[in-house]
């Protein structure tokens, strides 16, 4: 089945391919410049630091659903091992097995394609088993600190979480904009949140995942426009699911990670930031989401931290 005509428009809307010239690699990221990071540093006031991470256990928001995902498996590998012999300093370590994306996350551009294409035109089979991502690998994603701005839709929308099927429209983020108090600019980093990691944090994994309130087809020209440097949200699929149209599955992640060239993360808890920016009356911060630089990597965990 091809995708749809109106997906095929509003790729050729957004579509980035070649801006930054026919060899780039990270998309949008671009946008980060020394300026933008002065300015998102003139942001903080109080040095107050909230981390965005989820607790990486085994627990975790993966239900099995999709095949590798594995939340992390933690083993000790040595505890309290006298490598050097009696008496001398001890040692303790340990290795973890888990999906890239099993947590709180980025995605990186070459997560998905379509048309066989992934950012930058480049061909999708230049990811295989042995070289990974050739290109568009999240290693090459090294510098993702920006101001932060949140976009507190539940919050602008008078709720305290979004209903599992409410699509994220550009005028709810207009709105949460309206709410914020500023104006989402060149280099910015989003927080979208819907309110829905609520219900994992109480207990229902599976009610987290379906259904799930998330970003409309419509919202990727709201971030082109304004040339959003990356996007993050506080769901499990990112973009509502089920899709808002029939069969169309991740229309959103192909239009932002493959037409735009533009980051996106998952499971971001902005619960507690969101509280914060409430009571200080102030959405855009200092943001440090450094991926973990796998080596043509198709995602990586995060731990991502708003400076207030």
């Amino acid at each position: 089945m091809s995708l749809p005509a109106e997906f095929h428009d509003i790729a050729k809307r957004v579509n980035n391919w070649g801006r930054w010239g026919a060899d780039d690699e990270i998309g949008t990221l671009n946008l980060i410049t020394d300026d933008v990071v002065r300015e998102a540093a003139a942001t903080v006031r109080t040095g107050r630091r909230i981390p965005l991470a989820l607790p990486l256990h085994q627990d975790g928001v993966q239900t099995g659903a999709i095949p590798g995902r594995v939340n992390p498996l933690h083993s000790m590998v040595q505890i309290n091992q006298e490598l050097f012999g009696p008496g001398t300093v001890a040692c303790s370590d340990d290795a973890v097995t888990m999906g890239l994306q099993a947590a709180t996350h980025w995605d990186a551009l070459t997560h998905v394609s379509h048309s066989g294409k992934i950012y930058n035109g480049r061909p999708a089979d230049t990811i295989t088993p042995h070289t990974r991502a050739q290109f568009s690998g999240i290693d090459k994603a090294r510098h993702i600190v920006s101001r932060g701005v949140l976009l507190d839709v539940a919050r602008a929308r008078g709720v305290a979480r979004l209903a599992g099927d409410h699509a994220v429209t550009p005028e709810d983020l207009s709105a949460a904009e309206e709410l914020a108090g500023t104006t989402v600019r060149a280099g910015d980093i989003v927080l979208v949140r819907t309110g829905q990691i609520q219900v994992y944090l109480a207990g229902d994994k599976h009610a987290y995942g379906y259904p799930s309130p998330g970003l409309s087809i419509r919202t990727p020209e709201w971030f082109h426009a304004r040339d959003v440097a990356a996007v993050a949200n506080d769901t499990l699929t990112f973009e509502i699911f089920p899709p808002e149209i029939e069969n169309l599955w991740l229309p959103v992640h192909a239009l932002d990670l493959v037409e735009m060239g533009m980051l996106q993360g998952q499971n971001w808890n902005l619960e507690k930031l969101s509280t914060a920016c409430a009571e200080v009356g102030r959405y855009s911060f200092l943001l440090s989401a450094m991926p973990e630089p796998f080596v043509g990597g198709v995602g990586t965990p995060v731990a991502p931290v708003a400076v207030l």
